[in-house]
C-alpha cells in the first residue's frame, strides 16, 4: 500500500502534533493494529530513538490520536435545547467515527483532556435543559452507546463507498438453495433494501429519534414523579 503521508514528510520538523497528525494517517489507511513507533519513525523520516524526543510514549501518541478525533466532533452548547444539541453532536461523532474507524474501540477506552471536555460539555447541556444527574447519565449512555455500536457496524456491513448494501444483498439472494430456509430476511431484501432510495445510514436518523423521544417522556415522567 502506497505511503500515507506525502514525500515530505522527513522534510518537515518533527513536533508531538506532527506525529499525531501522521499517526492518525496510518491508522486511516491500515488500521491501528498497524501502528508502531518504529513505523511512525520512518514514515517521518527519523530513526525510532529519536521520535522519543519528541513524544513521550506510544501511550502519548494514542492519546494525542484521540484528542486529534475528538476535535473533529461537534460540542453542545450549554444553553442549546437539548434534543437539536444531541442529534447534532451524535450525527457529527457518527460521521467523524466513519472517517476514523479505527477510534470507535478506543474513544471511550482514553481518557484525557479532550475526552473529558466532551463528556463534560454533553452533561452540563442535559442539566441545562433540566435533566436530573441520573437521567443525564442515562442519557449520555444511551445515546453513546447507540452512535458508537451504529459507527461500527457500518464499519463491518461489507458496503460499498456510497454505503449501499444493495450488491451484497442481491449476492446473497442469489443463493435460492440457501434463501429457502431464511424467507423472512428473502423478505426484507426484495422488499426493503433492494427497493430504490433505500440505504441502510436512513436506519441511523429512525433508531436517534426513537431515542431522544423515548429519553423525554423518560425526562417528563420523572418530572411528573416528583411534583
Amino acid at each position: 500500500m502506497a505511503a500515507a503521508t506525502s514525500n515530505t514528510t522527513s522534510r518537515e520538523p518533527v513536533t508531538r502534533d506532527r506525529a499525531v497528525q501522521v499517526a492518525v494517517a496510518l491508522a486511516d489507511a491500515d488500521g491501528i493494529e498497524s501502528l508502531s513507533m518504529r513505523k511512525l519513525a520512518r514514515e517521518l523520516g527519523v530513526e525510532a530513538m529519536s521520535l522519543y524526543y519528541h513524544v513521550k510514549s506510544k501511550d502519548d501518541i494514542l492519546d494525542g490520536m484521540i484528542e486529534n478525533v475528538l476535535s473533529e466532533m461537534t460540542l453542545p452548547a450549554a444553553d442549546a435545547e437539548w434534543k437539536a444539541a444531541m442529534r447534532e453532536r451524535a450525527e457529527s461523532v457518527r460521521s467523524v467515527l466513519g472517517r476514523h474507524p479505527w477510534a470507535i474501540s478506543m474513544v471511550d477506552s482514553r481518557t484525557t483532556q479532550t475526552t473529558m471536555l466532551h463528556l463534560d460539555a454533553v452533561i452540563g447541556c442535559l442539566r441545562h435543559a433540566g435533566f436530573s444527574m441520573a437521567m443525564a447519565a442515562h442519557a449520555m449512555s444511551l445515546i453513546d452507546s447507540y452512535v458508537h455500536g451504529f459507527a461500527l457496524q457500518e464499519a463491518s456491513l461489507p458496503m460499498d463507498e456510497s454505503g449501499d448494501i444493495g450488491a451484497t444483498t442481491e449476492d446473497i439472494l442469489a443463493r435460492q438453495g440457501m434463501m429457502a430456509a431464511f424467507p423472512h430476511l428473502a423478505e426484507m431484501g426484495v422488499t426493503l433494501i433492494l427497493q430504490p432510495g433505500y440505504a441502510y445510514g436512513n436506519e441511523f436518523t429512525f433508531g436517534l429519534r426513537v431515542i431522544l423521544d423515548g429519553l423525554e417522556a423518560a425526562r417528563s415522567a420523572e418530572d411528573a414523579g416528583r411534583a
